[in-house]
């Protein structure tokens, strides 16, 4: 068997914690591990790493480098099978890419099962999910693409549900069964008869061989199907000849070969602030609290602080989340809007829909601490023998003090070490690069001066991890 982790998402109803820039799957929001490395480590108790493949896209090649070395426990720099999407089209055209990747790159042949997952929800206990994707191997070898589908416990307006159909057979104990029809996401009142009437939640989850979904997307999406007789190489150069196509209007809606396997396993998607206050611990009030926050007469809130204090008096079902430059306030029950929220702000041509004040580079991080007309303050922070890019800027001078380890500098043909409480200017049009050679993370001040210091006034010259702009 193989994994196909989908985590090219950029989604905002998490917004502000969740960015374009930065997006869920990658926020550590229930303990020290993003989603996405949870979502691997559930797959590791059956899998390899060298089994598991992820998809992206080229803006979080990186995070993703990150995240899933770090799972290694032989050499966090060998994990390689990443996926770029050379464009955003859905996940009919995601899969059969992931398909031809698994075919041509790890070998898989057309009876090899693959299990396909999103990266961002939240899944408990692993090793009852696991007895799952051990039993929808077995149902996809009988010839079934196999849908996971959970039992509500609630009426979801929020999810996409499933028509449990009549039962098609057993699996290590347990019945599936076909699908009488997919259905989108319902009003409160349509998700109420839901309940108890055959219907399940429909998580994104599959599992198909490859040769069964090949055929079938020949079958019913043919300008998908036809791709898959390319090589992954020249279906990557042409992917964006695919339609944008869900996996789901594709092939599972068409097909007389799916099957649904109902799971009993706790499964959120964290599709909403209300799905985060569901999954998480709450004190004697019904209050979730991450931060700094002092709280009187205030019951079944979340609130989550990042810097500041935050005090709320004869609050009851709200919903606040501050960060470094946004901060959110809701009632529960209404966070379905965040989407709508954001769409204001990008029209708005607002920088917080895209962007953190602190943003995650392939070397560490950087944090916004001031800006203004003609200058910008950063601080830099440079992981153990990471290095930036040999570039330079044509409209801004750069200064730079260090606060903690040792810098290795590169300013035109001089090279120099800086250590802490030294500083070092780099003028402007003058190539330059940092780097850290020690053991520790080397903090840095920057500051920039001049006509424009927008973060496009860059021309790199050599860069180890690839980028050009």
């Amino acid at each position: 068997m193989k994994a196909l982790i989908l985590a090219g998402g950029s989604g905002t109803r998490l917004w502000p914690l969740s960015r374009k820039n930065y997006p869920k799957q990658f926020l550590k929001i229930n303990g020290e591990r993003s989603l996405l490395q949870q979502t691997a480590e559930r797959l590791l108790n059956l899998l390899s790493l060298d089994d598991i493949v992820v998809m992206t896209n080229k803006e979080y090649r990186f995070h993703v480098g990150t995240d899933m070395s770090s799972l290694s426990t032989v050499d966090p720099g060998l994990f390689s099978n990443i996926i770029l999407e050379p464009a955003s089209k859905n996940t009919a055209p995601a899969i059969a890419l992931g398909i031809a990747y698994c075919r041509d790159k790890l070998g898989a042949g057309n009876d090899e099962v693959l299990f396909v997952s999103p990266s961002d929800h939240v899944i408990r206990p692993d090793k009852r999910f696991i007895e799952f994707v051990r039993r929808s191997e077995e149902i996809a070898k009988k010839g079934y693409i196999v849908t996971f589908g959970v039992t509500p416990d609630r009426p979801e307006t929020g999810y996409g549900y499933i028509k449990k159909g009549l039962r098609q057979g057993i699996a290590a104990g347990e019945d599936f069964f076909g699908v009488e029809a997919f259905v989108e996401k319902p009003d409160l009142d349509t998700a109420k008869t839901y309940l108890g009437g055959g219907y399940l939640w429909n998580s994104g989850m599959f599992a198909f061989t490859i040769g069964v979904m090949s055929e079938e997307l020949r079958t019913y999406a043919p300008k998908i199907g036809k791709m898959l007789d390319l090589t992954f190489d020249d279906m990557a150069a042409r992917f964006g000849e695919m339609p944008d196509l869900s996996i789901d209007y594709a092939v599972m809606e068409k097909s007389a070969k799916v099957a649904t396997l109902p799971i009993d396993v706790y499964w959120n998607d964290i599709g909403s602030w209300d799905s985060m206050y569901a999954i998480t611990d709450k004190d004697s009030e019904g209050n979730v609290v991450l931060g700094d926050v002092t709280m009187l007469d205030t019951r079944n809130c979340l609130i989550i602080g990042n810097k500041r204090l935050i005090s709320t008096i004869g609050m009851e079902d709200c919903l606040i989340v501050e960060t470094e430059d946004a901060l959110l306030v809701s009632k529960k029950g209404e966070t379905q809007k965040v989407k709508d929220l954001v769409s204001r702000l990008k029209k708005e041509n607002r920088s917080q829909v895209d962007e953190h004040v602190t943003s995650y580079r392939p070397w560490g991080h950087y944090t916004v601490l001031e800006e203004g007309v003609r200058y910008k303050i950063k601080r830099i922070v440079v992981n153990p023998a990471e290095k930036l890019s040999l570039q330079m800027h044509y409209h801004r001078s750069e200064h730079w003090v260090v606060v903690r380890g040792t810098a290795k500098v590169t300013i035109g043909d001089k090279e120099m070490l800086v250590h802490e409480n030294e500083s070092v200017f780099v003028p402007k049009s003058t190539l330059h690069r940092l780097e850290n050679p020690g053991k520790v993370h080397l903090e840095i001040i920057e500051v920039q001066n001049g006509e424009y210091v927008g973060e496009d006034d860059i021309v790199r010259t050599d860069d180890r991890y690839g980028r050009q702009t």
